[in-house]
């Protein structure tokens, strides 16, 4: 069976389709589009320039959902609907120009789903589960593979961008506000104070993006999966510089974020100084394939209720 999974993220929309085989997932083609959905978010409220943004990219893979003949697609939205004042507007105008049912989900569910995806590929006995997305980020903390907390703060990498940076790179002022704020965040989240965790996994495209800086500043191949969290400061002091050679390194590996690495990167090193992280486990399965185990039912068959045929 072939299906797909879209998801309306605050920095990303995403388009994922599976095959599905005998209960496991077979990854078969994946596109993203840098929407920036939360530079559209205006006291607390998504434009209209915002919310057509979004039903022209599901528009356009719609359309090629049904050159592939693809019928099964369920779409989801995390923080980039969650945390607006007008998401029922903003939903109802898009399930109407889309065809697409949207699914909001909760910060928690998000959590839960991302840390779904991720144990499906990696062995996670014990340790946090990092999800820095534009609009939020997610944590779960687990021992013998399973939950213990799990919670979503209002931190992401586009939205304090949005919020702290004047123009393309954050100053040291600047920087400073944002790791201020994102310190008063996480020490609202009760459930994760005084807990350390030398293993961190990390999941979403901020820390997918760290994992590929790291690669290339420190000559690792390409299929290396982990970041020593020592070198997640020594990148920052990299980027922080912004060098030309430095900046040219940068537009090569990870172009399309050349705007929010350095606050995403904020929010990665202050989780690892509060948790005492010495590892960075990078998990390329996340929400989307989380979402997607949960809908598979245990004859394998996919869970209706929110699955759209196109």
């Amino acid at each position: 069976m072939i299906c797909s999974i879209i998801d309306i993220g605050s920095n990303t929309i995403r388009l994922s389709v599976y095959q599905l085989q005998e209960g496991t997932i077979i990854p078969l083609l994946h596109k993203k589009t840098m929407a920036g959905l939360a530079s559209y978010i205006q006291d607390g409220c998504m434009s209209e320039e915002g919310i057509h943004t979004a039903i022209r990219v599901l528009n356009q893979y719609r359309s090629l959902l049904e050159h592939l003949s693809i019928q099964q697609v369920s779409v989801f939205a995390t923080a980039s609907l969650r945390e607006i004042s007008n998401t029922i507007q903003a939903v109802k105008m898009i399930q109407k120009e889309t065809g697409f049912l949207i699914d909001v989900i909760s910060g928690k569910r998000e959590a839960i789903l991302d840390f779904l995806g991720a144990t499906h590929i990696l062995d996670m006995k014990e340790g946090i589960l990092v999800d820095i997305g534009g609009g939020s980020t997610e944590l779960v903390s687990y021992q013998n593979a399973s939950i213990l907390q799990a919670s979503s703060m209002e931190v992401g990498s586009l939205g304090l961008f949005t919020q702290f940076v004047g123009k393309l790179f954050p100053t040291k002022k600047e920087q400073k506000k944002i790791r201020d704020y994102v310190k008063k965040q996480l020490d609202k989240q009760k459930d994760f104070r005084d807990s350390q965790f030398p293993a961190l996994c990390g999941v979403g495209g901020t820390i997918r993006a760290t994992l590929k800086l790291n690669n290339s500043f420190f000559q690792q191949p390409d299929e290396n999966k982990s970041i020593p969290a020592k070198n997640v400061k020594k990148l920052l002091k990299q980027l922080s510089q912004m060098e030309p050679e430095v900046l040219r390194k940068v537009l090569k590996v990870i172009p399309d974020r050349i705007h929010t690495i350095i606050p995403g990167m904020i929010v990665l090193q202050t989780m690892i100084k509060h948790f005492g992280c010495e590892e960075i486990q990078v998990s390329p399965y996340g929400v989307r394939e989380g979402y997607l185990y949960q809908k598979i039912l245990k004859e394998g068959r996919m869970d209706s209720s929110n699955t759209k045929s196109v």
